[in-house]
């Protein structure tokens, strides 16, 4: 049978694997024995949690993450050439979206590998379901820049590009500089300016509050190394009109 890529779903934190990964996923993945990863001991942890009885020596692991040479995705793909289907793992959610997968996706695509997406959680998309923004139209930016001043520019262009196209636009940040992220938004963004904060996703201690600015100014959440998404779009008046 001819290789595939399976790109597979991880839980967004330390919830049931049961409770939001669904059945086939988890089939799928107990019958592997190729994986490709970003950290080892992580993806062995989550594959103990999800049911994964076999011996891990006899499984095989390919290292994929911002490290990463073309000579490491080579190696992967020798491994597909071969007929032997692989799995990847993000650390948290659906691989390949923000995440190092897609190049390999891509390289799958362009030597004639199958692709298989499997259904699982989506933190950007169920901030969104659940920020009450604009669902129609969107943008996501992904992980804005570290450097303070870039930073705050983009701030600006995103917030002009909601006010100006209605768009949701949905970006990230690293758990520990969530914190500097959201203070850079509340002093850069306009008062009526609409934003949703949305962290821990599917846990239970999910945060997830749409507000103007003006009034996230007045209580600030505590997101220090939680994972959160934000998105932004504009005033009150536009989001009842959409």
């Amino acid at each position: 049978m001819p290789a595939k890529l399976y790109l597979i779903p991880v839980t967004l934190g330390d919830s049931p694997v049961q409770d939001v990964i669904p059945s086939r996923a988890l089939g799928i993945l107990r019958g592997l024995e190729h994986f490709i990863v970003e950290d080892l001991r992580s993806a062995r942890r989550y594959l103990r949690k999800a049911g994964v009885t076999a011996d891990f020596d006899s499984l095989h692991f390919y290292l994929l993450n911002e490290h990463s040479r073309d000579g490491d995705l080579e190696e992967i793909l020798e491994v597909l050439r071969k007929g032997k289907s692989m799995g990847i793992l993000s650390e948290a959610g659906m691989p390949a979206v923000a995440d190092p997968g897609a190049n390999l996706v891509a390289l799958a695509h362009s030597n004639g590998v199958q692709v298989i997406p499997l259904s699982g959680p989506s933190s950007i998309l169920m901030a969104l379901m659940a920020s009450g923004m604009n669902g129609q139209s969107f943008r996501f930016h992904g992980y804005l820049p570290v450097k303070p001043l870039q930073r705050l520019g983009r701030i600006r262009q995103i917030e002009k590009a909601a006010l100006e196209t209605g768009e949701t636009q949905i970006f990230m940040e690293t758990p520990y500089r969530n914190m500097k992220l959201l203070e850079d938004l509340l002093s850069q963004c306009r008062e009526e300016t609409m934003l949703c904060v949305a962290a821990d996703i599917s846990l239970d201690t999910e945060f997830i509050k749409t507000k103007a600015i003006r009034e996230w100014r007045r209580e600030v959440p505590l997101l220090h190394k939680r994972p959160a998404v934000f998105l932004l779009n504009g005033n009150i008046q536009q989001l009842n009109s959409q």
